[in-house]
């Protein structure tokens, strides 16, 4: 899917390569778009002239498995991880960064989020309402996610079958903490979504209200 004529993966590669504190970057792409994708992350980087190494992998039959496959190839040295979703390209690198001034002061998983604005119920299977979640508390989450590596791989190991992977670390007991997030991170899936992405191109994010 292009934005802007360019493929959804190149606008993330550059936000991601953009980001000071990244050392090298391991994208996972569907099987059959392999070769497509590293003939893209080739392109963005000599547009950049960025020197950080960039791996393309294979993905698997769900998330899980294609985070799993990316961590399997990081180098030893790699620490801190961010996992992030190539649908949210226009995510500035201030989110980048705040996410990895995060980990580094001590956390060890952290996502950012926006608050949400529409008022949310939580249903049963037939549909009717059995909570009104207090709004100021509740967040959208975005990407990237970072994490310390031992415990993402660790969450990895226990189980895989969450929407993020912070759900996973959830799970182990650890704490998540939410940074601030940014409306450009929004996911690009629909066409709707698409025209939004063409338009903060174009004229930058709404002003906040």
């Amino acid at each position: 899917m292009p934005l802007a004529g360019v493929p959804l993966l190149g606008h993330a590669l550059r936000g991601v390569l953009s980001c000071a504190a990244v050392s090298e970057v391991v994208v996972v792409a569907p099987p059959a778009h392999r070769g497509d994708a590293e003939t893209l992350a080739d392109e963005v980087c000599r547009e950049l002239g960025s020197t950080t190494r960039v791996t393309v992998v294979p993905g698997g039959a769900e998330r899980g498995d294609s985070v799993a496959a990316g961590l399997g190839v990081l180098g030893d040295d790699v620490e801190v991880v961010l996992v992030h979703d190539a649908a949210r390209c226009l995510t500035p690198v201030a989110v980048f960064d705040r996410v990895v001034a995060a980990v580094a002061a001590g956390a060890v998983a952290v996502v950012p989020g926006t608050a949400v604005v529409d008022t949310v119920k939580q249903v049963d299977a037939d549909g009717l309402v059995v909570a009104t979640p207090e709004r100021a508390s509740l967040r959208a989450v975005q990407t990237p996610q970072g994490f310390r590596r031992e415990v993402l791989e660790r969450a990895h190991a226990v189980s895989s079958d969450a929407t993020d992977d912070a759900g996973l670390v959830e799970r182990l007991g650890e704490r998540v903490l939410v940074v601030e997030g940014d409306p450009r991170a929004l996911k690009v899936t629909t066409p709707a979504d698409l025209e939004s992405a063409a338009r903060l191109l174009t004229t930058g994010p709404p002003p906040p209200g």
